[in-house]
């Protein structure tokens, strides 16, 4: 996520400099061609395409954004869940009878936002997560195809074995499994963001009478603007270009790509939060770098 309070210009131009390149070329040979050749631009009602163009990309940007929004809403959920869950393990189970459990339970909770977020980025699993971890859950919790619900339901199971051993009672145990449910309702959301992109409509057709537009654009403005419409026809095309590019940033959240969800930065805040609630030593939170915070 750009959370530099000034847009970087490198950055701008990285993204738009070969869209923007050969519309100038084109409105460039649109203009020689007017000038050159003994032909008059048709009359083209630019005011009306750019309008309904304008529409098409609005709604479609919402969209995007909306995805993207609920994302940053679902991974709320989860830093308070995970805070919740943590909080419930301390106060329920006894000491010192489940000081090793209390532990685990904490720590699988770091390891399962981590494996999620690898999951989500369609990453591999690393030392981030299996640092948590016993050697019993590599092989079976992270051997599952989805290893972060591996992961959540063998914490459910170690609740269940404190509630066998008399640790919690039934009530306790409904409450720690309430926030699991929690967890879990958050993941299926952003599986399904992840999972189901915008429809190929919401796609193909904005893009296709954006480029359609540009076409255009240097033709139906030649006439009354001579010389200057590479520039004009330029300057006009790159603000709808600009639209169309950010719909397309903001589709995915999940895409490890500098306007996605920073989901390292609050996997490193659950890490801490859970951390410091067993009196484990903390990481730093993590910071922007170059202006994006991953």
């Amino acid at each position: 996520m750009i959370v530099d309070a000034v847009p970087s210009m490198r950055r701008i131009v990285s993204e738009v400099w070969k869209p923007l390149t050969a519309l100038f070329v084109w409105d460039c040979a649109v203009t020689i061609t007017y000038y050159l050749l003994p032909f008059k631009a048709p009359s083209l009602p630019l005011t009306i395409f750019g309008s309904a163009l304008a529409l098409f990309l609005g709604f479609r940007s919402n969209s995007a954004y909306q995805r993207w929004w609920e994302s940053r809403v679902l991974w709320g959920a989860m830093i308070n869940a995970s805070r919740s869950l943590s909080r419930a393990t301390r106060n329920f189970l006894p000491d010192p009878e489940a000081h090793d459990l209390k532990r685990e339970i904490v720590k699988r909770q770091i390891a399962y936002v981590n494996a999620l977020r690898c999951q989500l980025r369609r990453q591999p699993i690393g030392d981030d997560v299996t640092k948590f971890l016993e050697e019993r859950d590599l092989t079976n919790a992270l051997a599952r195809a989805n290893p972060a619900n591996g992961l959540l339901d063998s914490t459910g199971r170690r609740i269940d074995m404190a509630r066998q051993d008399g640790w919690i009672d039934t009530i306790q145990q409904t409450q720690m499994e309430a926030v699991l449910v929690d967890i879990a309702n958050s993941q299926g959301g952003m599986e399904r963001i992840k999972n189901t992109p915008l429809p190929f409509q919401y796609r193909f057709i904005p893009t296709a009478f954006t480029h359609l537009f540009c076409i255009l654009l240097p033709i139906g403005l030649v006439e009354s603007l001579g010389f200057a419409t590479p520039l004009g026809s330029t300057v006009a095309g790159l603000m709808f270009m600009a639209v169309l590019r950010i719909g397309d940033d903001l589709t995915d959240p999940f895409a490890d790509s500098v306007h996605d969800v920073p989901l390292t930065a609050m996997c490193r805040t659950i890490e801490i939060d859970l951390l410091q609630s067993i009196g484990d030593v903390a990481p730093e939170p993590i910071k922007p770098v170059r202006g994006v915070l991953w």
